[in-house]
């Protein structure tokens, strides 16, 4: 799937270049994808320098926790619920306790840790993966609900919005949450229906029972706060989580007497591995993204759909937020580009900038997950991740145009 892809791209780039030229007489099209090309091989290594710090922080804390026993006591806690949703997974297995902290801490908008964590967890199931260059279905499944992104307190998205001086950058906080459970539920049923995963089961039903009443209290609270309250609530939130999470893990080693700072430079060395291993694959996924986006083939992409819904004789007005949206699977630094000039162009409180706003809380940035999740434990063949994680991707873009509807509208 991702040599299709892959390929893919270069092919749809070519076709957009080539009718620019023929049609619209741009030959400077060509010089742009050739710079793209070069323009993305640098943004790799930048990437990755930037990974090699936060990985090697991360996995060095994480080190701690695994020798205290944290992964462990976690795994085992949630063994049940794994047992069922990733059945060749043993119970109490590492990967499970490292998945779970990479989901909360994706909730919480800590990127800086959920991105070691993840990976940690990947190599986990690479570990217990028969065919080590072909996507396992526990290594699918963690990926998808991964990229799908559900997060409760989007507060880089607060963020932009205050920046470009809007009157409540908390505004787009409900439509966001329910973009990004739109994503998160469709990702998992796309893989569930794929692997036959049995979600009907009592325990499965008991733990997502839970944790959707624990969601409404929680959107109850927040919802009850004055934008000032929300937007200062959901810093202190996150950076406070944070440090709980370092402190705990400090805590527990000294408490088991781990010595801590010889495993912190233990993990921290296996962050620097990784990284490392990364650079190939980041590098392949982010020239094709830029060749393609640098081609206008997007453009052509966004001119059809806007001509089409004219076409059937319905609203307009969120096309002009799609960019955002069509970026976003592929590179989350356009996406974030795409979504300032959506304010800037049409107003920090128009109606397609607040879809955008949306659109960019509601999904992760699907391709790069996956040429950096699969790329660190040298997964090639990818089977079904694609095409559930862009089913998902799908779900959270229409969702937040429905929800933009529904709430600004």
């Amino acid at each position: 799937m991702l040599n299709k892809l892959w390929l893919g791209f270069f092919f749809a780039a070519a076709l957009a270049a080539l009718a620019r030229w023929i049609i619209g007489g741009d030959a400077a099209v060509f010089a742009a994808m050739i710079a793209a090309l070069f323009d993305m091989a640098k943004l790799s290594v930048e990437v990755v320098v930037l990974l090699f710090g936060t990985l090697t922080l991360w996995l060095g804390f994480l080190r701690i926790a695994e020798q205290a026993g944290l992964i462990d006591l976690l795994a085992r806690a949630l063994g049940p619920l794994f047992a069922r949703l990733m059945p060749e997974v043993p119970r109490g297995h590492p990967a499970i306790g490292l998945i779970t902290l990479n989901f909360a801490a994706n909730m919480l908008g800590l990127d800086n840790a959920a991105t070691p964590m993840g990976l940690r967890a990947m190599r986990e199931l690479q570990a217990l993966n028969p065919q080590p260059t072909t996507a396992s279905n526990a290594q699918i499944l963690f990926l998808v609900l991964h990229s799908s992104s559900l997060v409760l307190l989007p507060v880089t998205i607060f963020m932009y919005r205050a920046q470009q001086g809007a009157h409540d950058p908390t505004l787009v906080f409900l439509p966001i949450l329910l973009a990004t459970c739109a994503s998160a539920v469709t990702g998992l049923l796309a893989v569930a229906f794929v692997q036959k995963l049995k979600l009907f089961d009592r325990v499965v039903l008991a733990w997502f029972g839970g944790f959707a009443v624990l969601m409404a209290a929680f959107i109850a609270l927040l919802a009850s706060m004055s934008p000032e309250k929300l937007a200062a609530f959901s810093s202190l939130l996150g950076n406070l989580a944070m440090f709980a999470i370092i402190l705990l893990f400090l805590i527990a080693g000294a408490v088991k007497k781990v010595p801590v700072y010889e495993s912190f430079i233990d993990g921290a060395k296996q962050g620097f591995d990784t990284a490392k291993e990364i650079l190939p694959y980041l590098v392949a996924m982010l020239c094709a993204i830029g060749v393609l986006r640098a081609s206008g083939a997007l453009d052509f992409l966004l001119e059809g759909i806007r001509l089409a819904t004219q076409g059937v004789g319905l609203d307009t007005r969120f096309v002009d937020a799609l960019p955002t949206a069509l970026a976003k699977p592929f590179s989350g630094s356009a996406a974030r580009a795409l979504l300032i000039e959506t304010m800037k162009t049409h107003g920090v409180d128009s109606f397609p900038a607040l879809i955008a706003a949306t659109v960019q809380g509601s999904t992760e940035t699907t391709f790069y997950v996956l040429a950096v999740y699969f790329g660190a434990v040298g997964i090639r063949r990818a089977r079904h991740a694609v095409g559930c994680a862009i089913v998902a991707d799908l779900a959270g873009i229409v969702a937040s145009i429905l929800v933009g509807y529904w709430f600004f509208g």
